[in-house]
């Protein structure tokens, strides 16, 4: 018998059967179920991920990774007939290499718990998002997430040297690897960084840190035109150079919805304007950091492009402007049932986008509401949909029709940072080619014969499709 097995391996609180599963297995942030798994391992090291999946892999058991449950793609619901693999007792922070600027962690330490250990160091590990109390290195390594400060830092694909992953049957590929410049054939890491755990599980890995900036200048600003805002981008750019760590772009609809359902939140100044921008620059010299920004700010209001804007005077004002941005899965949770968006498009092509999704919305849901905020040095925007019904009698059209269409007319991904999961594989055709699709399935049957891992997500081979306009807080 399959838990007997398991059981073996994992012992008695290795293994979670029945009523002692909780709904934290499966369910996600959003509140969405799928499924109600008969098992939850939750190995506590390499060996035990290694050995569980060996046992599963022979009995072509279906197994779906989980690391904090905060994806909001239905990535890590497990479906009917799945087992659960999660890493919550592998949260180790191995090792943290001063002289190499590295931290060997395990997958399932927190984000949050990694950043103050390098800070405790002097040292930054720079992937920041709003999860980061509740969401996991390995699942950050799973959706190679992006987060607030990629515009300075890149993605998480960027913040990896090596890494430690298990196959389907067992095997363990492991490359703690500590080095940046390593041309040693293929760069097998990248397989599994953003593979969404269908390739393999990812159980260790080095993070690469950087210098800790001791200056933190914050300020938000208020526009009028989305050229503006790409103005401003461009002239923070040139003014704060490589200090430049965040440029958050959030629209009014976006603050007036944060203003109404965070008590906590503080409006620097009336919401009037179209646009909101957050700008962070993080330096070594706080006088030279802070000037620069000033002076930035100041050329910004020169050239008509800034109506209004706040300065953070202390730690804080800093966070009090930070936590109206912080806000955003909290928020949106105010607005289920809801269709929610995370794409990218071209910068030159976000004012086109924005006025034929509204065009487009607005055609087919007279009424619909529309949420947006995005990191947009990087592109990707973040929207939110209500419409308040199914549709008007044109062939069940949904928003995310809609919305990924002129995503991919614009040469845009349907997925910025939240990976595809089995909630976006309808879409994925339209920013992958069907070649790309096609080497995708075959890397896919040579890392996992028996599709036993994350069955259905991303490519769907194995799997069902799903809307996520349907089961919400079931």
């Amino acid at each position: 018998m399959l838990a007997d097995k398991l059981n073996e391996v994992l012992g008695a609180n290795g293994l979670l059967q029945g009523e002692d599963i909780g709904a934290r297995y499966y369910e996600d942030v959003l509140g969405v179920t799928m499924g109600r798994p008969a098992l939850v391992m939750r190995p506590a090291s390499t060996d035990q991920v290694s050995r569980c999946l060996a046992i599963c892999h022979q009995a072509g058991q279906p197994v779906v990774t989980q690391g904090g449950m905060t994806g909001l793609v239905q990535g890590s619901i497990p479906l009917d007939g799945e087992v659960v693999l999660s890493l919550e007792r592998m949260t180790a922070i191995e090792e943290l290499d001063g002289d190499s600027g590295t931290m060997t962690v395990q997958a399932g330490a927190i984000l949050q718990t990694v950043q103050e250990a390098a800070e405790e160091a002097g040292y930054c590990f720079p992937l920041d998002l709003g999860g980061r109390g509740s969401c996991t290195i390995g699942g950050n390594i799973s959706t190679n997430a992006g987060g607030n400060r990629v515009i300075r830092y890149g993605m998480t694909r960027d913040l990896v040297l090596g890494l430690e992953a298990v196959l389907a049957d067992g095997t363990v590929l492991s490359n703690l690897n500590k080095v940046i410049k390593n041309n040693t054939g293929y760069d097998l890491k990248h397989l599994f960084i953003g593979g969404e755990g269908t390739l393999g599980v990812v159980t260790r890995a080095v993070l690469r840190l950087h210098a800790l900036q001791p200056s933190q200048s914050v300020a938000l600003c208020a526009l009028a035109e989305f050229g503006d805002v790409v103005g401003l981008l461009k002239l923070m750019r040139e003014g704060l150079g490589g200090s430049l760590s965040a440029f958050e772009v959030m629209w009014k609809s976006y603050m007036e919805l944060v203003d109404r359902t965070m008590e906590s939140a503080e409006m620097p100044f009336p919401l009037e304007h179209t646009y909101y921008v957050l700008i962070e620059s993080q330096a070594g010299d706080e006088t030279k950091n802070r000037e620069a920004m000033e002076d930035t700010l100041a050329a910004a209001m020169e050239r008509g492009l800034v109506a209004d804007a706040v300065l953070a005077k202390s730690q804080a004002e800093v966070e009090k402007l930070w936590f109206i941005r912080d806000s955003s899965l909290e928020a949106s949770l105010a607005m289920l049932p809801a269709a929610i968006f995370d794409v990218s498009v071209p910068i030159s092509t976000m004012a086109s986008f924005e006025v034929e999704a509204k065009a487009r919305l607005s055609e087919i849901w007279p009424d619909y509401h529309m949420v947006m905020l995005g990191h947009i040095g990087d592109g990707n925007l973040h929207l939110l949909v209500q419409t308040g019904e199914e549709g008007n009698g044109e062939g069940n059209i949904t928003p995310y029709d809609v919305i990924y269409e002129l995503t991919g007319q614009r040469g845009g991904s349907v997925s910025a940072e939240h990976g595809i999961g089995l909630q976006k594989l309808p879409y994925l055709k339209l920013s992958r080619s069907e070649p790309e699709l096609a080497i995708m399935r075959k890397l896919k049957g040579v890392f996992d014969p028996n599709g036993i891992l994350n069955p259905g997500r991303v490519l769907g081979a194995q799997g069902r499709s799903y809307s996520a306009a349907s089961e919400r807080r079931s």
